[in-house]
């Protein structure tokens, strides 16, 4: 009796876990998303009325957003190897909320800044630690299920931010873009609440009882062969943020360009792509658990990407219902998001494996910057359909030689050290 009740509190947390992890990349997803739909405005509400500033600052905040989600990338992934998995999920999403929060007070460019910095900093810790843990509290068979559950909750976040945003709540004397701030700090500042009903990866607590090295990050280059499975699982990403990045961030140049009857409002671009990156991951993990087979999937998934791409950039005259469509498709066929993480994280040992989760997808997130630098230095001599054409087959053909290299990786022991 008392095993079985053991193993039922055992499974009850193992499922709060899995849940907590999947409403912290939700909120997560949600404060990423919520600053490009509102930064324009919030800058506006800080007294900036420049068009050409608000261009400029929106542009350099981003930045700054992404300059301190690299840093906490490997910041957060070096603590996950040191001092838990669970400890950084929850620092994490204290981080990002309390930035959050802050966000909403801001008076002047400075501010914000810094902020935002700090923002992106929480924000990049939260999933790697998450699909570190929950693949390593769970059956190696079924650690699919709760990557995919992660990210597919996850990727609604974005939608609940458009929602939030069009609502135009306003009370206390405080503006909508303000409000948003501290619901979405809120929200996350409600999951600590749940922590102790979470429990630390077993995996993790073994590790720390047997000599080595914890959390190298330079390990990851003392080895040629380490280091080019290392940046292949960064590469496999690439298609998802181009998309995000470059397809839909402009989808109203492109609409223009490709003469799309009727008004399309770039959040509801946004929304629609993200419900589609939802269903994409449910897809995509349930793929992975029938055909046992984390590459396979992915493959699909880059090709159906390519064929998409095309379509959405070389149609005409779309009705603007159809360009929804096609947006919603676009986020559906770059929807491996979770197997994408998954693969980083089973591809290598528990003593350096939250490190490489945490910086794998944040080196994707970070690469945005060079793909939409690229995309408008050639936009200028080759208009933005060929030039968004180039970079996307760069990125397609990239990811899927990348692909080519790696190991499959599906039900793989992950009870296993990297030797330096």
């Amino acid at each position: 009796m008392q095993n079985q009740e053991n193993s039922a509190l055992k499974k009850s947390s193992l499922w709060l876990t899995i849940m907590v992890a999947s409403l912290g990349y939700f909120v997560d997803i949600f404060d990423l998303q919520l600053f490009n739909i509102i930064s324009k405005v919030s800058l506006r509400g800080i007294g900036i009325t420049d068009e050409d500033l608000i261009k400029k600052y929106d542009y350099l905040l981003f930045l700054w957003q992404m300059g301190g989600m690299l840093v906490g990338g490997i910041l957060w992934g070096i603590l996950g190897d040191l001092k838990g998995r669970k400890s950084i999920l929850f620092g994490s999403i204290l981080l990002y909320s309390l930035a959050n929060i802050a966000n909403a007070f801001v008076t002047n460019l400075d501010q914000y800044t810094i902020v935002r910095f700090l923002a992106g900093l929480g924000l990049a810790g939260e999933l790697g630690a998450a699909i570190t843990l929950v693949g390593e509290i769970m059956h190696r068979e079924k650690r699919g299920y709760g990557t995919m559950m992660i990210v597919t909750m996850g990727a609604l976040g974005a939608v609940g931010a458009v929602i939030l945003n069009r609502a135009q709540l306003s009370f206390f004397g405080l503006q909508p873009w303000q409000i948003t701030y501290l619901i979405g700090g809120s929200l996350g500042l409600m999951l600590l609440l749940l922590r102790m009903g979470t429990f630390e990866s077993g995996m993790f607590d073994k590790m720390k009882k047997e000599a080595g090295p914890r959390g190298n990050f330079f390990i990851l280059f003392t080895s040629g062969k380490r280091l080019i499975r290392y940046l292949s699982c960064i590469l496999i990403g690439l298609p998802v943020w181009y998309c995000i990045g470059i397809l839909i961030k402009f989808s109203g140049p492109f609409a223009q360009t490709t003469g799309v009857q009727g008004s399309v409002e770039p959040d509801f671009v946004l929304m629609y792509a993200y419900i589609g990156l939802s269903v994409g991951d449910l897809l995509s993990g349930l793929l992975s658990q029938i055909f046992k087979s984390r590459k396979k999937v992915v493959f699909g998934y880059l090709i159906a990407t390519s064929a998409i791409v095309a379509i959405f950039l070389l149609s005409k005259g779309l009705s603007s219902t159809a360009f929804y469509l096609m947006s919603f498709l676009i986020g559906t066929a770059t929807g491996y998001w979770a197997l994408f993480v998954t693969i980083a994280s089973e591809q290598f040992g528990t003593n350096i494996r939250a490190t490489v989760t945490t910086t794998v997808p944040n080196f994707v997130r970070g690469a945005t910057v060079p793909i939409i630098l690229s995309f408008k230095a050639l936009e200028s001599s080759m208009g933005d359909i060929n030039s968004a054409l180039l970079i996307g087959a760069i990125c397609i053909g990239v990811a899927l030689i990348a692909l080519s290299t790696l190991k499959e990786s599906f039900s793989r022991d992950l009870d296993f050290l990297e030797i330096s």
